[in-house]
């Protein structure tokens, strides 16, 4: 802890704040709002109760109405402090509320006169507290574990495929000689300009062909090779010294004992960082499963989570909650795999 303190408290001056650490402490926090204030918002958000994502303006933090139970009515009763006409607060429940007025009673004497008041005579009384019925109610509603499977399925098989073929492409034209081989890459990297807009009914219409709508197999084979993934691994791939693959081969080695015990051992970092990458492209991936699947029972999160909106007319406290589940199981692998990534970009292509 202290060593995190003193990283966080340094100073380009010494003891003393110049314009630099003003400006550089400043530019930070900026990054730090600008990238986690949404999330942040999202997860309190979640929190609240339906009414409380309505208000204007909205809350940060999640409060909620409190309310009491009086006798002779058969649901609680919103609690208010009503400024008196003597000046005095007193803390009572609403009974009714018509255009710009309400009805008032006093919890504690419940058979008492109602009181007439006027709605900028009131302030609610709210608390701090964090509905964890939406987790549960949404959970009950919502196929979750179903979706759950259905998205670390596709996810894990297409991650597992992906590493396969890029760095089987990656090997190939990194450590072989032949002709074209420097034609071939630019037209690999050259199909990132192409946007998946484009290809999306050419490759429904191949999927279908083969039989893989309303199949997973149509959600993990068509994104299994990815020119970002072959042409990260041929730039690290590149380090490595054609030396071992020429020893390996004295000792009589095969091609496929060469690429798999020392190409992707010493290729780990970056193989990595693909791994990540396509987690997370395959976990996030909404329009393709949209338009490949379209049995409830094949639908990822994403697709699902898109179908739950529209089920359940906008209930948005239950559409947050399930959006934050969604979140954790990426948020998990990011945070543990996170090292690997400027490990392998550092090294990608060093000589």
């Amino acid at each position: 802890m202290q060593t995190i303190t003193t990283f966080l408290t340094r100073r380009h001056g010494g003891k003393r704040l110049d314009v630099a650490d003003i400006i550089t402490y400043a530019y930070l926090l900026a990054g730090v709002l600008v990238m986690f204030g949404p999330v942040l918002w999202l997860i309190l958000s979640s929190f609240k109760p339906l009414s409380g994502l309505y208000e204007f303006p909205p809350t940060f933090l999640p409060y909620k109405q409190e309310s009491v139970k009086v006798e002779g009515y058969d649901k609680p009763l919103d609690l208010y402090d009503v400024k008196m006409a003597d000046g005095s607060v007193r803390r009572l429940a609403q009974i009714s509320q018509v255009g710009i007025g309400a009805r008032v009673i006093d919890p504690a004497a419940p058979q008492s006169d109602p009181i007439d008041i006027k709605l900028d005579q009131r302030a609610p009384v709210r608390s701090i507290t964090f509905e964890w019925d939406n987790y549960i109610g949404a959970v009950e509603k919502f196929p979750f574990l179903t979706y759950l499977q259905n998205s670390v399925i596709v996810t894990t098989a297409a991650t597992l495929v992906t590493l396969l073929i890029n760095s089987m492409a990656a090997f190939a034209l990194s450590k072989y000689e032949f002709r074209g081989r420097d034609a071939i890459l630019l037209i690999i990297i050259s199909t990132l300009m192409v946007p998946v807009s484009v290809i999306l009914i050419p490759a429904f219409l191949v999927i279908a062909k083969v039989g893989w709508t309303n199949n997973l197999w149509g959600l993990i084979i068509p994104g299994a090779a990815t020119p970002t993934g072959v042409f990260l691994l041929r730039q690290y791939m590149l380090t490595i010294p054609d030396d071992l693959i020429q020893s390996a081969r004295i000792d009589g080695a095969s091609e496929w004992r060469i690429y798999g015990q020392i190409i992707l051992p010493l290729a780990a970092p970056a193989l990595a960082v693909l791994a990540i990458f396509s987690v997370m492209w395959r976990w996030n991936d909404f329009l393709w499963p949209l338009i490949v699947v379209s049995k409830t029972e094949l639908f990822t999160l994403q697709v699902g989570l898109n179908a739950f909106q529209g089920e359940l007319n906008q209930q948005w406290n239950y559409i947050l909650a399930m959006t934050v589940l969604t979140l954790l199981p990426i948020t998990l692998v990011f945070a543990f795999l996170e090292k690997y990534i400027t490990t392998g970009i550092a090294t990608t292509g060093m000589k």
